[in-house]
């Protein structure tokens, strides 16, 4: 066990507190449209941390440890390149104010408003698809990671059964991210996010000053120095060997950046519930700056992970590590637990619990918004558009939480079977690619150009769609093994 009773207090802490607010949000969600899109009243600064914790994500943390684990500084660079471009779309509004101006609870239903109810449902069906299968993994990494960082068995006897640890977590955290969701709908996951946004940021902080404290640049320098020709960790123009995280991933993703700007459905709800379109955009500007303390930690955090396996001064340690990811049997898995295994041996006794507490945080916030996103859309655009009347609204709000508990079992039974063999931001884009892929042309032509015609939109879907599955069926072995 890592983590000392001081850790754990920290945890139940963070726990309790955010409990404690579902409970309050209780008596606020009074109609469907306060379970769908708050009642259309977040303020900027409630969305801006919201929305960013809830798009970082437990998974991301320790995919974004991966990424930044291989690149190293190399990465920064072309980092702040995206920034520029992530700064004059928040600026301009490009894509969130219009969005918000169309008044729809959802993006399919402003397709029925701009194409037609068919191309709707059809949109709808693909988002959803998409989006759980995207989903799939997220409580196993998740669940996987408190298992190594905390120190806990791989498995327990209980009434002579033995029982899986991690399955045994994925079960405890789901339950809590879905106990959000059903009190109060989209108002309890917005004000519980902003608390653990706020939270989570602070703790950032602290770590990376503790890491600056403990750390000597000249033991850094000298381990990134280490790195193979043209893999610099350093020196973004020396990196066409880095593999998969190059200059042409960043670049592609620049393209994304305006291509797919709210074609991702994950967190669909925070694109609906500001109280008017103008602090929609504010919103988006302000979780600019929010990124400044999260990037830096996130980039940090790696790079010292990189200094303690590959300096000497650290043998130690990264002989420890070594060992305990030997005995895992995915290259995918080991390179996932290596960032989380160096930090057990550098963080201090309640620097261990404020990080496991950001981690629970990072799992339930991503987790609930999920949720709540994936459960509403199948409810709204795909099984609403074929009713000749609507639901009465408590049986709406019933069968809304009917759909989450199914998203909840498909996540959690896709986790237990699905065998990734993949690094987890490219299966984040293969499967996030099937509905982004053609919907950054709807999107765009259906708010920018009066000329784009149903016709066009179905073309554009259909053809993103197809080439995104091709491209899972022709590299299939490499994004998953099965069982």
């Amino acid at each position: 066990m890592n983590l000392h009773w001081i850790d754990w207090t920290i945890v139940i802490l963070l726990l309790v507190f955010i409990v404690a607010g579902v409970v309050f949000t209780k008596s606020l969600m009074r109609s469907v449209a306060d379970f769908l899109a708050a009642g259309r009243t977040a303020g900027r600064y409630l969305i801006s941390i919201s929305y960013g914790i809830a798009g970082l994500g437990a998974i991301s943390i320790v995919g974004l440890f991966e990424m930044n684990y291989i690149a190293g500084f190399s990465l920064i660079w072309w980092g702040l390149s995206q920034a520029i471009v992530i700064l004059l779309i928040s600026v301009s509004g490009w894509v969130v104010y219009r969005f918000r101006q169309t008044r729809a609870l959802t993006l399919p239903q402003f397709l029925e408003l701009r194409y037609s109810r068919k191309f709707r449902i059809f949109a709808g069906i693909i988002a959803y698809v998409a989006g759980i299968v995207n989903f799939g993994i997220f409580p196993a990494v998740g669940a996987r990671f408190f298992v190594y960082f905390c120190g806990l068995p791989h498995s327990f006897i209980f009434l002579g059964i033995d029982f899986s640890t991690q399955i045994i977590i994925m079960i405890i955290l789901l339950l809590i991210a879905l106990y959000f969701v059903f009190v109060g709908g989209h108002v309890a996951v917005l004000l519980t996010n902003f608390f653990q946004g706020v939270f989570v940021n602070i703790v950032f902080v602290i770590i990376i000053i503790f890491f600056l404290i403990q750390f000597d640049w000249s033991q850094i320098t000298q381990a990134l120095s280490s790195a193979p020709e043209n893999a610099s960790l350093i020196n973004p123009y020396k990196s066409s060997n880095v593999e998969d995280y190059n200059f042409w991933y960043f670049f592609i993703g620049m393209i994304g950046l305006i291509y797919g700007k709210l074609s991702w459905q994950g967190t669909q709800a925070y694109h609906t519930s500001a109280k008017s379109a103008h602090e929609a955009k504010m919103g988006d500007v302000l979780g600019n700056w929010r990124l400044v303390p999260q990037n830096l930690f996130l980039l940090f955090i790696p790079v010292i992970a990189y200094t303690v396996m590959h300096h000497a001064g650290f043998i130690q340690f990264s002989s420890e590590v070594n060992s305990a990811v030997q005995g895992i049997d995915s290259q995918a898995v080991q390179n996932q637990l290596i960032v989380p295994l160096v930090l057990t041996k550098l963080f201090p006794v309640g620097l261990m619990g404020a990080f496991a507490a950001v981690m629970l945080a990072a799992f339930v916030s991503t987790h609930d918004t999920y949720l709540h996103s994936w459960g509403t859309i199948f409810i709204q655009d795909v099984i609403m558009p074929f009713r000749k009347k609507p639901f009465e609204p408590e049986k709406h709000i019933r069968v809304l939480r009917l759909s989450i508990i199914g998203v909840v079992i498909f996540i959690f039974l896709f986790s237990m079977f699905f065998k990734q063999s993949e690094y987890i931001f490219l299966f984040f884009a293969v499967t996030g690619a099937i509905f982004a892929g053609g919907s950054g042309a709807v999107i765009i032509g259906g708010l920018y150009w009066k000329k784009g015609t149903t016709a066009a939109a179905w073309s554009a879907m259909i053809t993103g769609s197809t080439i995104a599955v091709g491209g899972i069926v022709v590299a299939g072995h490499d994004v998953g093994d099965g069982p």
